[in-house]
């Protein structure tokens, strides 16, 4: 089975939060080839990134938010980032004419998953839920 990791994922993991440990966990007992990211997750990354840098005005912040996107370059180079590829844009754009509601982003992130078979790994169970097919999961919290 493919997982695909969620920006939200993404950011838990990146910085070791409680829910991170537990991502770190499950991965652990994966192959590296059967999970991976989007390019979408990697722009929303970035941007945030981008523009926190740009926003910063004291010298030290500044290098301190350049150090943090350095790492998360990094990062993007040790993961699998699935493309936005015509098949998800197809599937994606099925989305919008059913009127399937969600952001945007979420939604070519589903569309990815769908494309590639591939299981969403998210917090945001309520809006990728609602995508029919879509398979769903929350590695933030314990299966007790």
């Amino acid at each position: 089975m493919l997982y695909l990791l969620d920006t939200d994922h993404l950011s838990y993991w990146q910085r070791s939060t409680p829910g991170g440990i537990l991502i770190q966990k499950r991965l652990s007992q994966i192959p590296p080839d059967d999970y991976g990211t989007t390019i979408i997750s990697y722009n929303e990354q970035t941007v945030g990134w981008l523009g926190k840098v740009n926003k910063e005005q004291s010298t030290s912040l500044q290098v301190e938010t350049y150090a943090d996107l350095h790492d998360s370059l990094r990062f993007f180079t040790h993961i699998a980032v699935w493309e936005y590829t015509l098949k998800a844009a197809t599937i994606f754009e099925a989305f919008r004419k059913n009127r399937i509601k969600g952001g945007t982003n979420d939604l070519r992130i589903a569309a990815i998953a769908l494309a590639n078979n591939a299981t969403v790994v998210t917090s945001n169970r309520r809006d990728f839920e609602r995508v029919p097919g879509l398979r769903v999961e929350d590695w933030t919290v314990t299966l007790e």
